[in-house]
């Protein structure tokens, strides 16, 4: 549930190749059709794919995080000014791209599970018809809240907190939303192994909610790593819809939706890491005394047993090299 702090809503205006804005005099009321609004567009962002996350960027020239920061840290809170100050920022950005007809900018600053949210979105109208009481079909502009292409959310607490990851940002298709990013200040750069270890946690992750038995889950997992490796040998992106579509044909938007969950913080576009990869189907530990690396596949064969009550891991079928190893090295023992 949204706790809404408060609204605003700008207009960003383009004619021809020139932008402009629209301010608002004064905040949006939090009424329950805008608490549903919000509620809505939360809904619908956290539900798409093609997202991009990351922090702030260092380059000079980004004024978006002193603008936060300036607002998070001032006694008397002012949404409006800090709201118009980001329409400015939106408006230049805009202009060097020249990549969005403009529409109604929402900002919302909320508060949902102890942290603290902006969200901001460009949103259109769309033409709908409505029927009158006498039964006549009369035409009426309301908001395409499905078909925004351009949204961000910065969570403030995670920010405040120091955490890698706090901004994102719908990065669709190509460079069309590289504005957007600009606007926010985004420094979104793909670390390729660290994304990849990101996505494996998630996917593991996925199992458990499906409450996959483990032959199941090694079998998806085995599946997952097939299609990332090939997608590392092609040097192809990943991209969440797709992989979504190989892995769970008959019911795609339940991983789709499960990835693009905006709280995982899991970016697209890059090329998987072979060697995280790996990690989807291996097990391995190591102390200073032994290390250990096996399967998924020798568990559910019962080759290697973990007994949790005790703690312990016992291996069979042990190799016959190994086995004459621990032959020789017992021959030694007391010597």
């Amino acid at each position: 549930m949204n706790e809404i702090i408060a609204l605003a809503i700008h207009d960003l205006n383009r004619k021809d190749a020139a932008y402009s804005v629209t301010r608002s005099e004064e905040l949006l009321q939090v009424t329950p059709t805008a608490e549903r609004v919000i509620a809505t567009i939360y809904d619908l962002y956290n539900r798409r794919t093609s997202k991009s996350h990351g922090r702030f960027t260092t380059a000079e020239g980004s004024p978006t995080e002193g603008q936060i920061r300036d607002y998070v840290t001032a006694n008397k809170k002012d949404f409006l000014g800090l709201t118009g100050r980001m329409m400015d920022n939106l408006a230049r950005e805009a202009g060097k791209k020249t990549a969005s007809e403009g529409g109604h900018v929402f900002f919302a600053h909320f508060r949902r599970e102890g942290s603290d949210y902006i969200l901001v979105t460009i949103v259109t109208d769309t033409l709908s018809t409505a029927l009158t009481k006498r039964r006549g079909m009369l035409d009426v502009e309301t908001l395409d809240l499905d078909g925004f292409r351009f949204a961000g959310r910065i969570n403030l607490t995670a920010w405040a907190n120091g955490q890698d990851r706090y901004l994102s940002f719908l990065k669709g298709k190509g460079s069309i939303s590289d504005y957007f990013r600009d606007f926010l200040g985004c420094d979104s750069a793909i670390l390729e192994r660290k994304d990849t270890l990101h996505l494996v946690g998630a996917l593991k992750d996925f199992t458990v909610a499906e409450k996959m038995d483990d032959k199941t889950a090694t079998a998806f997992l085995s599946d997952a790593m097939d299609y990332l490796g090939k997608a590392n040998k092609a040097k192809e992106p990943v991209e969440f819809e797709a992989m979504a579509n190989r892995l769970m044909p008959t019911a795609p938007a339940k991983l789709s939706s499960f990835l693009a969950d905006t709280d995982r913080q899991l970016n697209e576009g890059f090329v998987p890491n072979a060697s995280a990869i790996k990690t989807l189907v291996r097990i391995t530990g190591k102390t200073k005394m032994w290390t250990v690396d096996f399967s998924r596949e020798a568990v559910d064969k019962s080759i290697v047993r973990f007994d949790q009550a005790a703690n312990s891991l016992t291996l069979f079928e042990v190799p016959e090299d190994l086995v004459r190893q621990m032959r020789e090295q017992g021959m030694m023992i007391g010597v």
